[in-house]
């Protein structure tokens, strides 16, 4: 049975014709140790890696010939300014944070690793914000529910803003 929040995301954001990423999760595991939620492995075996509507950028596990596929191996310069991030958090220590998403704005969206992989929360780094703002964002749900949310305008943590009407698009690797 899919995903609630990846069905919901297909119909707002048609998957491509070409389909998406075949990944053997149970080799990441095994390899890595880590479990990745199913919401996004449902995501990327029906879209793969690629960016909504030219502005979103969506990563995935090491994949042959696609750019996307540096889910295991990123890093990001925002993990350097997490201050503001414990703030919104409960407790005084910060989760493992695993970014897994790109703005054309340098934005970038984070899994809140802490429980069980399908209970991790997202959190974004807006890099472009009004002096004194909180440059962080959490949003209380995972992966598939942080992009249909963005997508329909029911949040805005990003530096720019997806419009609800606008009909959205996914350029798979394969085309950008």
């Amino acid at each position: 049975m899919p995903h609630r929040a990846v069905a919901r995301l297909r119909e707002i954001l048609p998957p491509p014709v070409s389909g998406g990423d075949s990944i053997d999760w149970q080799e990441i595991e095994r390899t890595t140790g880590l479990t990745l939620p199913v919401d996004y492995r449902e995501f990327v075996e029906s879209y793969g890696g690629g960016e909504i509507d030219e502005y979103l950028s969506i990563s995935t596990p090491p994949v042959p010939g696609s750019a996307y596929g540096d889910l295991l191996d990123r890093r990001d310069p925002a993990l350097a300014d997490t201050e503001h991030l414990l703030a919104l958090l409960p407790g005084s220590e910060l989760p493992s944070l695993l970014p897994f998403a790109d703005s054309a704005s340098s934005d970038v969206a984070f899994w809140l690793c802490e429980g069980a992989p399908d209970d991790w929360r997202v959190a974004v780094f807006r890099r472009q914000t009004p002096y004194g703002m909180n440059r962080w964002t959490v949003f209380d749900g995972g992966m598939a529910s942080f992009c249909v949310a963005v997508l329909t305008g029911e949040v805005n943590p990003l530096s720019e803003r997806f419009s609800a009407e606008d009909r959205h698009e996914f350029l798979t690797w394969r085309r950008v």
